[in-house]
C-alpha cells in the first residue's frame, strides 16, 4: 500500500479532561469490519512518536493513538490526578466518547499497565488485550529496571531546548529520525506525571486485575530486556490462564524501535488481521 494511513489529529473531552488523539486508517473498505484499535504508548512517549507503529497499524484497522494524561497534547495541570485508576478511566471514557462499539487496547510498557487495569473492569466494546513488555514490579516485587533519572534529566533537558548529541546520550541505539521526534516532543511530558507514573509502577499491583479480564490477552515480551521474566510469566499465565505469551527476538523494551518488523510480526492474527 502507498501513501499515509495518518488521517487527522483531533481532542475530545472524556472523563473530566481534554484528550489529544491521532487517528489513522479510518473504517474503509475491510477496516469497516474489524475491531478499532487504541494504542497506549509509554510513559514519556507522546503519541506522536508512535505514529510509525500506526502508520503499519493503520493499513488494516481503525487506528488512534492517544496522548496519557501529562504527555503530549492532553490536557496536564498541578492538580491533575496522574494516577493508573484516572488514566484507565481515560482509556474506557475515550473509547466511550468516539462511539467505539468494539476496540482493542495495545499498551507498551506504562501503557501495557493502564490497559490491564482498563481491561479488569471489563469495559463494554472491549475485545482484546495486547500488553507490551509492561512493568511487572509492584508492592513487595522487584524493581523496574530502569532509574527515575533517566526520565527527569532528560524531560529537564528538553524543556530548555535538547540537542540531537544530547538525546543520543539518553538513546545512544536509536537512528537520527528517532532522535528528532522524541527531542522535539519530549518537553511535552509533565515530569510530575512522569513521577508519579514511575513510582506507581511500585506501589499499584496490576497482578490483582488479570483474574478479572475476561477478553483474549496476548502478552508480548522483550528477548534482551530486563522488564518481563520468564519466571514473571509463569506467574502472570498462573493467574490469567487464557494469556498468550510471545518473546521478541533481539529486542529489548522498545520492542518497535529495536525489531519492528518483529513486532508486527508477533501479533500474528491475534487482532482480527496480521500486520502486514
Amino acid at each position: 500500500m502507498s501513501g499515509s494511513t495518518f488521517l487527522y489529529g483531533a481532542q475530545v473531552h472524556a472523563n473530566g479532561i481534554r484528550q489529544h488523539y491521532l487517528r489513522h486508517g479510518g473504517t474503509q473498505g475491510e477496516r469497516a469490519t474489524r475491531d478499532a484499535v487504541i494504542l497506549l504508548p509509554g510513559i514519556t512517549s507522546p503519541a506522536v512518536t508512535w505514529g510509525f507503529v500506526a502508520e503499519r497499524f493503520g493499513r488494516h484497522f481503525d487506528t488512534y493513538i492517544l496522548d496519557i494524561r501529562g504527555r503530549g497534547l492532553s490536557e496536564s495541570s498541578d492538580a491533575l490526578d496522574y494516577g493508573l485508576d484516572a488514566q484507565a478511566s481515560d482509556v474506557i471514557a475515550f473509547a466511550q466518547a468516539l462511539g467505539l462499539q468494539r476496540y482493542a487496547l495495545v499498551g507498551h510498557s506504562m501503557g501495557g499497565r493502564i490497559g490491564i487495569r482498563a481491561a479488569g473492569r471489563r469495559p463494554a466494546g472491549l475485545t482484546r488485550l495486547v500488553a507490551v513488555d509492561p512493568p511487572v514490579s509492584g508492592p513487595g516485587r522487584r524493581a523496574y529496571p530502569a532509574k527515575l533519572p533517566w526520565y527527569v534529566d532528560s524531560i529537564r533537558l528538553a524543556r530548555r531546548g535538547i540537542t540531537l548529541g544530547q538525546m543520543r546520550d539518553f538513546c545512544p541505539t536509536w537512528n537520527e529520525e528517532q532522535l528528532r521526534l522524541r527531542a522535539q516532543w519530549l518537553h511535552t511530558c509533565d515530569e510530575r506525571a512522569i513521577v508519579q507514573s514511575f513510582e506507581d509502577f511500585q506501589r499499584d499491583d496490576i497482578h490483582a486485575d488479570l483474574p478479572r479480564i475476561d477478553v483474549p490477552l496476548l502478552f508480548m515480551t522483550a528477548e534482551r530486556g530486563d522488564v518481563v521474566r520468564d519466571e514473571d510469566v509463569a506467574e502472570l499465565r498462573a493467574l490469567a490462564p487464557a494469556l498468550t505469551e510471545v518473546r521478541v527476538a533481539g529486542a529489548g523494551h522498545m520492542i518497535p524501535w529495536d525489531n519492528e518488523q518483529g513486532f508486527y510480526l508477533a501479533f500474528g492474527d491475534f487482532l482480527g488481521h496480521p500486520l502486514d
